[in-house]
């Protein structure tokens, strides 16, 4: 029996599946190692389907060499698109933890099975509240759109800019932190006023013992003032998917 396989839509969908993939393995709301690696080689291999048409028209020599060297540029193109992903996602995991390092529960560390390691406590719940938000205003949609973009900017025959990943890497490290601090900074400042307040009164009164009192009233006022910290998460949600997807296409575009 003779089979008329189309050997250049084949390769070209492995090739895209192959860039899905590892951007799978690294962008969050995907990454979570609670997914089976099967429905993720599924969902890599689903989001290069619609994308054949654009890929087999940027598919590379079909030569042995050339497939291999393909596929490892494919890899790390998708794994740099997804850690630029992830480095913004990555702000609100700071910002909790930093909360807990200032309200005293850092101590309390306990097991995140999203990503299966040890979390404290606010840096844990912040990270389920991000990952609610983000499907709730639909903004996974919005991140996969980014990717499947990188597609059109970035084919499968073109190089890749290790300057302007360089470059955009840098930027995203920066806004990481400003956001972490955006997102942290009303709590943070409200903790460090409590330890300015109790150290004065322990100057005044030694024998209270005011830095004893001040492990609960920390930990009295970072539960009583989350409610109202966690309100700016969606605003900051929005603006942190905005400059991820901007990230990636800008990265993808090479410019």
């Amino acid at each position: 029996m003779n089979w008329d396989l189309p050997i250049a839509q084949l390769l070209a969908i492995f090739l895209g599946a192959a860039r899905a993939g590892a951007w799978l393995m690294l962008c969050p709301p995907f990454n979570s190692r609670l997914i089976p690696g099967q429905i993720k080689v599924l969902l890599s291999i689903g989001l290069a389907l619609p994308m054949a048409p654009h890929l087999q028209a940027t598919l590379p020599s079909i030569e042995t060499s050339a497939i291999l060297a393909a596929t490892l540029l494919q890899v790390f193109v998708g794994a740099a698109l997804g850690f630029i992903t992830y480095l913004f996602f990555a702000a609100i995991q700071a910002a909790g933890d930093m909360i807990d390092v200032f309200g005293g529960f850092a101590l309390a560390a306990a097991y995140d099975p999203l990503s299966q390691n040890q979390s404290s406590v606010f840096g844990r719940f912040y990270n389920l509240v991000a990952a609610t938000l983000l499907f709730a205003s639909e903004g996974h949609q919005l991140v996969l759109r980014g990717f499947l973009e990188s597609y059109k900017t970035l084919p499968l025959n073109s190089s890749f800019s290790m300057a302007t990943f360089n470059r955009v890497l840098t930027e995203g490290i920066d806004d990481m932190f400003v956001a972490a601090v955006q997102i942290a900074g009303p709590l943070i400042a409200v903790l460090f006023l409590t330890d300015v307040a109790f150290g004065l009164l322990n100057r005044v009164a030694p024998a209270l013992n005011a830095f004893q009192l001040g492990f609960p009233a920390k930990i009295f006022l970072v539960l009583t003032l989350s409610g109202t910290a966690i309100t700016i998460l969606p605003q900051a949600l929005d603006g942190l998917i905005d400059k991820a997807v901007s990230a990636v296409v800008h990265l993808s575009g090479g410019g």
